[in-house]
C-alpha cells in the first residue's frame, strides 16, 4: 500500500509508523483453527480520518516508549496497547457515523441496561430515554453497537445469569426472575440461556 503526504518546513509533518504481523484463531465444530496473515487480509486498509486524536497519540506514545525496551512482559504490554489502538479506531469509526449527541444518548441507554437489567424495559422506553424515535434509535444502536437494543439487553441478562449460576445454588427459574424475566417470560430466558450456551 502506497500513501503520500506533502509537508513543508513551516508546517512539518509528524507521524507514527507501526509494523506488525497477525494471525487469526477461531473455533469451528469444537475444533480450533489458525490462519496466518498470508491467508486472511487485515480488515483495516487505506487512509482513514480520525476525530479523537488525543487518545490515539497517547496510546501511540506508550507503544513508542515500550519499543525501546525488551522482554516478554514488555512484548505483552506492547500487544495490549496495540489492541487498545485498534479498539480506538473501531470506536472512532462508529462514532463518526452517528452525531455526537446521539452517540452520548445511546451510551447512556447502554449504561442504563447494564445497571438496570433486572428491571422491565422495552425498546420504546429506551428510545424515549435517548430522546429518539423508536425506529431511529433501533437503527443507530445497531450501527453503533452491532446488536439490536433488545438483543444487547438479552446478552447482558444472560451473562449475569451465567455468573449467578456459577456462584450460587439458585434454580434457573429464580435466576431468570433476578435478571429481569418474570414467570411468564421464564421459558424465554431458559431458551435464550440454552441457545447461548450451545
Amino acid at each position: 500500500m502506497l500513501c503520500e503526504k506533502k509537508t513543508s518546513s513551516s508546517d512539518p509533518l509528524e507521524f507514527y509508523f507501526i509494523r506488525f504481523t497477525y494471525a487469526v484463531a477461531y473455533e469451528e465444530k469444537e475444533r480450533w483453527h489458525f490462519d496466518s496473515h498470508k491467508n486472511i487480509g487485515f480488515p483495516l486498509y487505506g487512509v482513514y480520518s480520525i476525530t479523537n486524536t488525543g487518545s490515539f497519540i497517547h496510546v501511540l506514545d506508550q507503544i513508542h516508549q515500550l519499543s525501546k525496551r525488551r522482554g516478554p512482559t514488555v512484548a505483552m504490554h506492547r500487544k495490549l496497547h496495540f489492541q487498545e489502538l485498534l479498539l480506538l479506531f473501531l470506536q472512532d469509526f462508529r462514532s463518526q457515523k452517528i452525531a455526537g449527541s446521539s452517540t452520548m444518548a445511546i451510551d447512556s441507554t447502554i449504561d442504563y441496561m447494564v445497571n438496570h437489567y433486572h428491571e422491565h424495559m422495552t425498546l420504546s422506553d429506551l428510545a424515549k430515554m435517548a430522546g429518539l424515535s423508536t425506529s431511529h434509535y433501533a437503527r443507530l444502536f445497531k450501527e453503533y453497537v452491532g446488536y439490536s437494543p433488545i438483543d444487547y439487553l438479552t446478552h447482558v441478562r444472560i451473562d449475569r445469569a451465567k455468573e449467578l449460576l456459577a456462584i450460587s445454588d439458585f434454580r434457573i427459574k429464580e435466576i431468570s426472575q433476578s435478571v429481569g424475566y418474570q414467570d411468564d417470560f421464564y421459558h424465554k430466558m431458559k431458551f435464550a440461556f440454552v441457545t447461548d450456551a450451545s
